[in-house]
């Protein structure tokens, strides 16, 4: 059995309307339990509203839910940290610095700059942007962009990267060749990465593990293991087959 880096233990999360504590609120988690593996590439789909961006904001420490807890290595997350990787859908770069300076933000926060320095060339390398450090946001594609954020996040040496929908807004071929990169990145730096995504096939092409989650309130409808060899091809038999079963099942889902 692999080693449990993370461990969700029976979470749940509520909004309610603010300023009136009276409200019914909104159920947006609902006994959420689930232990994520050092070294495994998790996704988590379902339909829009179900939970899966809470769930992400929950383990980032963004966010702290009003039944259960959350553990990393044992310690209950209480809030944002290093260890923890934080990749948003549109980005969220600085637009006043440059390539290299977004990827280097994480390290001056910390203080760590002069010593690592150094380290900010190899990143920039590592996601394919050699030409490009002194560029600003507005000057690069939006693939571009969310290759600064995989590196701003990565050069902080993240035990878990969480990625929220990521590629979500890409055209189909920047999409692939991000998805590419992103595994050659987990085989390199042997990462543990969760990923949230509406894109099934997205799921299966890079994932050990799917989550599939109910409608809200956001349960854990099956859990699906990947047993395709990398690479994957999303032309083979075996492929297609498999998204079958997950979109037969996700229906299901959409029916409890």
């Amino acid at each position: 059995m692999s080693e449990i880096l993370l461990k969700i233990q029976d979470v749940s999360r509520v909004y309610t309307e603010s300023g009136n504590p009276q409200a019914a609120g909104v159920e947006a988690l609902q006994h959420i339990s689930l232990d994520v593996y050092r070294g495994e590439f998790l996704s988590i789909i379902g339909a829009s509203g179900c939970g899966k961006t809470t769930l992400l904001r929950l383990i980032g420490g963004l966010d702290r839910p009003q039944a259960g807890r959350l553990l990393m290595e044992d310690q209950v997350i209480s809030g944002p940290d290093p260890s923890r990787g934080y990749i948003f859908q549109q980005g969220s770069l600085f637009p006043w610095m440059t390539v290299e300076q977004n990827i280097s933000s994480g390290l001056k926060a910390r203080h760590l700059y002069k010593q690592q320095k150094d380290q900010v060339p190899k990143f920039i390398r590592m996601v394919g942007l050699e030409g490009f450090e002194k560029s600003y946001p507005h000057e690069i594609s939006g693939g571009m962009a969310q290759r600064v954020a995989i590196a701003r996040a990565l050069i902080n040496d993240p035990e878990l990267l969480l990625l929220d929908e990521p590629m979500g807004a890409l055209d189909s071929f920047t999409r692939a060749d991000l998805q590419d990169r992103l595994l050659e990145i987990r085989a390199q730096n042997k990462a543990t990465m969760v990923l949230v995504t509406h894109d099934v096939d997205e799921a299966i092409y890079l994932s050990d593990r799917i989550v599939i989650m109910t409608p809200r309130p956001g349960r854990i409808s099956e859990i699906i293991q990947v047993d395709l060899p990398h690479p994957r091809y999303r032309g083979d038999e075996a492929f297609h087959a498999l998204r079958k079963r997950i979109l037969e099942k996700f229906h299901l889902a959409n029916t409890i």
